[in-house]
């Protein structure tokens, strides 16, 4: 059986005083690829939010490739101890936003060469070098020189995919990379997310997504109200759901 790359235990967020996640729990398998689906509000980005530790949670514990964050709503005195765990914790995990986030006045070889540069002091032609083979691997090794302005919406998050590999993640994390894309470029990105996974990188995924996320999912997280209200193999919950909310969701796309 796969190791839990990431086990999330009764994790809770707020947002002036709103409860968003109520209690999350959950785990991401070692070299698998888990697609988080559920309507739109019900917490999916926030939780990866905490799981990278761009926010900050207010109780509940993250464990991701050996490193743990725990809070228990009242350790105010541990938050230097929680922000240098999670400033970690951020070098094991890739990020892929709906926005791209590409720098605009840098090449594509670049923005994928940056991250490493700063980051981990990789001297600048080695980062350029390793830039290259990750812009390779998405597609785009003839696009190395051209801005971001100059790519597609598709080329664009390819690229973003290679700048979050050239930080060697043990994970990355997909916050719905492709609702900004048009219909005919999303297969592209897609399809190297799927060659991903058949690399054996662990891959989480919150998208609308239904088909790829029958197709290509090891595992299937369902989400509603900020709650996971259940979770298993694709082919299970796509084809016998056991709880009445995922089968209402799931009617409307199959």
């Amino acid at each position: 059986m796969n190791q839990h790359l990431i086990e999330v235990q009764g994790l809770k967020k707020a947002f002036q005083g709103n409860p968003v996640l109520k209690g999350i729990d959950l785990y991401v398998e070692d070299s698998s690829m888990t697609v988080l689906i559920g309507p739109s509000g019900c917490g999916k980005s926030t939780l990866l939010r905490c799981l990278n530790g761009i926010e900050t949670f207010e109780e509940g514990r993250v464990s991701i490739a050996g490193f743990t964050l725990d809070r228990d709503g009242a350790n105010a005195h541990k938050v230097r101890e929680y922000k240098r765990i999670a400033h970690q914790l951020r070098s094991m995990v890739g990020m892929v936003f709906q926005s791209f986030n590409l720098f605009p006045h840098l090449s594509a070889l670049d923005n994928v060469a940056y991250p490493p540069m700063i980051v981990k002091g990789i001297p600048r032609r080695a980062a350029r070098n390793e830039a290259l083979q990750y812009l390779k691997k998405v597609g785009l090794e003839n696009k190395s020189a051209l801005f971001p302005a100059q790519l597609s919406g598709g080329q664009q998050q390819r690229a973003a995919i290679a700048r979050a590999l050239a930080m060697k993640p043990k994970i990355i994390l997909y916050d719905e990379p492709t609702s900004s894309l048009d219909p005919a470029l999303v297969d592209e990105v897609l399809d190297v997310m799927k060659e991903l996974d058949s690399e054996g990188i662990t891959q989480l995924v919150v998208t609308h997504e239904m088909h790829f996320a029958r197709d290509a999912a090891d595992r299937i997280i369902f989400m509603s109200d900020g709650l996971v209200v259940e979770q298993g193999p694709a082919d299970k919950i796509f084809s016998d759901p056991s709880d009445d909310r995922t089968r209402q969701f799931l009617r409307r796309f199959i």
